[in-house]
Parts: structure tokens; sequence; C-alpha cells
């Protein structure tokens, strides 16, 4: 892992927890680990990389400190109707970059947060694509990376017409 792919595996863990997803200790003392082995420098990521499993219970705290430390601290919007369609837009950016499985990233927008919002019209082709993977039978003569790809180019179309990725945090 390089120094960058363990600074976005660092990212990614910090927006779930702020978006509300658990992330067990376990992953976050090892996003430690790997940042570490990987040559990112912190006060506190030895602390969070060394902690045993007793010890799990501090990792949350000294995860966050890491991420203050680093300047990756992430506070979704403060309104939860905002908030949510900030978490739209980086799941529909993980799914776009190949970073999160277009059939988990398509079911999380249907299953959490198309569903908060109301279904609305900009999230209806990543909803059908949950649908479509979710269902999938080879009878349909229609391959499972067909419908990923068109997960990812619905991902990609939602992105091009909604704000700006980086101001939506992707």
């Amino acid at each position: 892992m390089t120094r960058d792919d363990a600074l976005k595996q660092l990212n990614h863990l910090a927006r779930e927890r702020a978006f509300g997803r658990h992330v067990g200790s376990d992953r976050l003392i090892q996003a430690g680990l790997d940042a570490l082995m990987a040559g990112v420098e912190s006060r506190s990521l030895a602390l969070l990389a060394g902690l045993l499993r007793s010890e799990e219970p501090e990792a949350p705290a000294l995860f966050d400190q890491v991420l203050e430390e680093l300047g990756l601290l992430f506070h979704p919007p403060a309104d939860p109707r905002a908030a949510t369609w900030a978490m739209a837009y980086w799941v529909a950016g993980r799914i776009a970059d190949g970073s999160l499985d277009p059939a988990v990233g398509t079911h999380l927008i249907w299953a959490d947060i198309a569903y908060d919002l109301g279904y609305p019209d900009e999230l209806e082709p990543l909803v059908r694509c949950a649908h479509n993977l979710d269902g999938w039978e080879e009878s349909w003569g229609v391959s499972v990376e067909e419908l990923n790809g068109e997960a990812v180019g619905a991902a990609k179309q939602f992105l091009s017409t909604g704000p700006a990725a980086e101001a939506a945090g992707v």
C-alpha cells in the first residue's frame, strides 16, 4: 500500500464514521497499521496501530486524533438532508472510482440514502441498478459485469449533474 492509498483509506473510514456508518475498532486499528507501514507520520498513529485487542475501545478516540493531526477530520453538513445528499455523492464517487463494489454502493444508495430522501428522481438510475444487481439471474442474458458497468456509468452521470464532487467530499 502506498502512502496515498493509506491516506485515502483513512479518509474513507473518516467519512463512513461521520455519515453514521459503523466502523469496527479492528478496521480503525488496521488502517492505522497500514498507514504507519506506508510511511504516514502522525503523533498518534503508532499508538493506534499498536493497540491490543483488550485496548480496542480506545481506537475511535485515537483514530479521531490521527485524523485531526493529518488534517483529515470530516464533518458532514449540519442539516440532515444536506448530509444525506453529501453521503449520496460520496458513495457515488466511490462507485465511480472503483473503490466500492457497485452492488454494495448502489444497495446503500437504494436502502439508506434514497429512502431517507424520499426516492428523488436524481437517484432513480442508481436505485434501478441496485434492483437489477440485487435480483440478477443468469437467465437474464446480461452479465453481472455489464450491470456493474451500468452502475458505474449511473454513478458518473449522477456526479456530473450535481454539485462539484470536491464540494461533496468525493
